[in-house]
Order: structure tokens, then C-alpha cells, then sequence
């Protein structure tokens, strides 16, 4: 399939470059580094976002807020904290 593609004048003479160093055609050079960057898109979109592990010593919540609502805990956190 024909198309058309505007690049840079600078890149366009590098990849010409390229392709008569490696004895090919600057179409298939196109196409290799179209499928490469393709497949690198393709793994990255498959592994996902990963959230770090940022867990802390501990058992959790002192066992006298346990019952407590956002509100109270939240003032035990920053209690003789200036906020």
C-alpha cells in the first residue's frame, strides 16, 4: 500500500544512509523499525501499571481507632503536628 509520509529532511538522509549501508531498501527499513517500535507498544500495553509495595511495620490501626470514623483518626495522625 502507497502512502505518504512527511520527516524531516535530516532523518529522511540518515535512514538513507542506513538502508545503503545495510544494502536494503528504505522501505524496508520503514517497515522493520515501524514493527519494532509497534512491538515494544504492544509489551508495554500488556504488562500494566504495577503499584510499587509501600507497605509499613506494623498490625494496622491501634486497637482505640479501630471504631473511629476518617475524621477522629485523621486527628490522632497529625495530633501535636501543628495541623
Amino acid at each position: 500500500m502507497k502512502t505518504t509520509v512527511e520527516i524531516s529532511e535530516s532523518l529522511l538522509e540518515q535512514a538513507r544512509a542506513v538502508a545503503r549501508r545495510e544494502k536494503t531498501t528504505l522501505r524496508m527499513l520503514i517497515e522493520e523499525g515501524l514493527r519494532k517500535v509497534l512491538k515494544d507498544k504492544e509489551r508495554s500495553r500488556q504488562e500494566g501499571f504495577r503499584l510499587r509495595k509501600a507497605s509499613f511495620k506494623g498490625s494496622g490501626l491501634a486497637p482505640h481507632a479501630g471504631e473511629d470514623s476518617w475524621e477522629r483518626i485523621r486527628s490522632l495522625i497529625y495530633q501535636d503536628r501543628g495541623g
